[in-house]
């Protein structure tokens, strides 16, 4: 992987303890780095300074893959020859306007099918807490004699592409990682 870090000026106007009243533009460092996975697989990284609490930074995701890709909300795909359609990822939000289940993740859904639905339904809980809490979910059924939820050799081998990213920014070079013993 190479990395390279930009600095420009950008508003940071929420902390993690909330609004700052500072709206002056400061620097903010931006890390872009790309990773070769070989195989014709590669992602690329790019993360601003607390892009989690800056509300000027959208959300926003691009999945590349040989048939198709889908950007943020949007599916396109080679369905069959000559045809290419189009599909939305749809979330199912409840508790907005004159909903009153209150305001909750239900599901995910792509051309009325859904693919993923909110296992706390009800815990009014942001989608990163979900996460967290599916994580802690499969891990006490893990202690309960189930599988791993996140394998720690997996979790090392991700936080080893932190690392080298962190050293391809501070070297300038471009650094290799492999499949280290923990993860075989």
């Amino acid at each position: 992987m190479s990395a390279q870090t930009f600095a420009a000026p950008l508003a940071d106007p929420v902390s993690r303890a909330g609004w700052t009243g500072e709206n002056a533009p400061r620097d903010a460092t931006t890390t872009l780095a790309t990773l070769d996975f070989g195989a014709g697989r590669s992602a690329l990284y790019d993360f601003t300074d607390n892009q989690w609490h800056n509300p000027l930074r959208t959300n926003r995701i691009v999945v590349r893959g040989s048939l198709g890709e889908l950007v943020d909300d949007r599916i396109v795909r080679l369905a069959a020859d000559r045809t290419v359609v189009e599909s939305r990822l749809a979330r199912r939000q409840s508790g907005i306007e004159q909903d009153l289940e209150g305001f909750d993740l239900d599901h995910l859904s792509v051309d009325g099918v859904v693919v993923y639905r909110n296992p706390f339904r009800g815990a009014r809980l942001a989608d990163d807490d979900i996460a967290v809490a599916a994580l802690l979910a499969g891990t006490a059924a893990w202690v309960r004699g189930g599988p791993p939820p996140y394998p720690l050799a997996q979790a090392c081998q991700d936080h080893l592409l932190g690392l080298a990213i962190g050293e391809a920014v501070r070297t300038g070079a471009t650094v290799r990682t492999s499949v280290e013993a923990w993860a075989g």
